[in-house]
C-alpha cells in the first residue's frame, strides 16, 4: 500500500453543545501529519463525539479546528472525503451475519463508486476486479488480517472472529479508502493486556507509515498525543496543554451526527 501523507490535526478551544449539553469543551490539540492522537477517558465522557466532529461527521459549536488545512465546521464534506472510520457503534458497525469477504467486497465496490475515474470504470473487467483483490490484500497486510488463519477463512462470519480480529477487519476496511486521517472508536474494550499492546503497536505501525491516526481509549499508551475527555476544570480556565497533553470539560449531549458517508 503507497504511504499517504497523513493529515494534521489542530483545535483551539473546540466545543460541541447538544440539547442536553455539552459533550466535550474547550479542546486544544496540534497535532503533526503520523501521529497517532490517543482520545483517553471513561465511556459516556464524550470521546466518539469529539472524534466524529474531528472527522466531519459532527458539526462543532464553538472554538475552531483544521484538519489537513481544511477548517472545521465549514469544509466537513472535505474532511469526510480525507479520513475514514473504523468500526464506530451506531455509526458504520460490522454486520455479524457477514462474512469477511462480503464485507471486503462491499467496501472495496463502494470504493470503486466514489472514488473511481471515469477511465478506471471503462477498464475491462478482469482488470478491474485485480486492481480491487490488490487494494484489498494491501488493506489486510496493513491491518494485520491473515485470513487464511480465520476458522473458515474469508468465508468467517463477523460473529465468529475475536475482538482482536473484528478491530483489524474494521482498519482493514478503512484503509481501503487510502485515509490520510484513520479514526477508531473503542479501541481497547474487551481487550486483554496482550491484544491491547498489540492493537497499539498496530495503530502507532499505522500511524509511523504516514497516516494520522485517531483513537479512542480508557488508557492512552505511552508516546501517544493524548486528548483527555471527562475532566472537571472550571469555566474560566477550561483548557490545559503541555507537551502535546488536552484536558477538557465534558457533560451529557445528545448531538446528532452530521449526515453523510462515514
Amino acid at each position: 500500500m503507497d504511504s499517504p501523507h497523513g493529515a494534521a490535526v489542530a483545535a483551539r478551544g473546540f466545543g460541541l453543545k447538544g440539547p442536553r449539553g455539552w459533550a466535550f469543551r474547550g479542546v486544544d490539540i496540534e497535532a503533526a501529519p503520523g501521529s497517532l492522537v490517543a482520545i483517553e477517558g471513561p465511556s459516556g465522557s464524550g470521546r466518539t463525539c469529539l472524534l466524529l466532529a474531528l472527522t466531519g461527521r459532527m458539526r462543532a459549536t464553538e472554538g475552531r479546528a483544521a484538519v489537513g488545512g481544511l477548517r472545521l465546521p465549514r469544509k466537513m464534506a472535505a474532511v469526510r472525503r480525507l479520513s475514514a472510520l473504523g468500526q464506530v457503534a451506531g455509526v458504520n458497525e460490522l454486520d455479524p451475519a457477514f462474512t469477511v469477504a462480503e464485507h471486503l467486497r462491499e467496501r472495496a465496490l463502494l470504493q470503486r463508486r466514489f472514488d473511481g475515474s471515469f477511465r478506471a470504470l471503462l477498464r475491462p473487467r478482469a482488470e478491474r476486479l485485480a486492481a480491487a483483490r490488490a487494494r484489498i490484500d494491501a488493506a489486510l497486510d496493513a491491518a494485520g488480517l491473515d485470513t487464511a488463519a480465520l476458522p473458515k477463512g474469508e468465508r468467517t462470519s463477523v460473529r465468529d472472529l475475536e475482538r482482536l480480529e473484528a478491530l483489524r477487519l474494521s482498519l482493514a476496511l478503512a484503509l481501503i479508502g487510502r485515509p490520510r486521517l484513520l479514526a477508531v472508536d473503542d479501541t481497547d474494550l474487551k481487550l486483554s493486556d496482550t491484544e491491547r499492546t498489540q492493537a497499539w503497536e498496530l495503530l502507532r505501525s499505522l500511524a509511523d507509515g504516514g497516516i494520522t491516526v485517531l483513537a479512542v481509549c480508557s488508557q492512552a499508551p505511552e508516546g501517544a498525543v493524548i486528548v483527555r475527555t471527562g475532566t472537571t476544570v472550571a469555566p474560566t480556565d477550561a483548557r490545559t496543554t503541555a507537551a502535546g497533553r488536552t484536558t477538557t470539560e465534558e457533560g451529557p449531549a445528545d448531538a446528532s451526527a452530521e449526515t453523510g458517508r462515514a
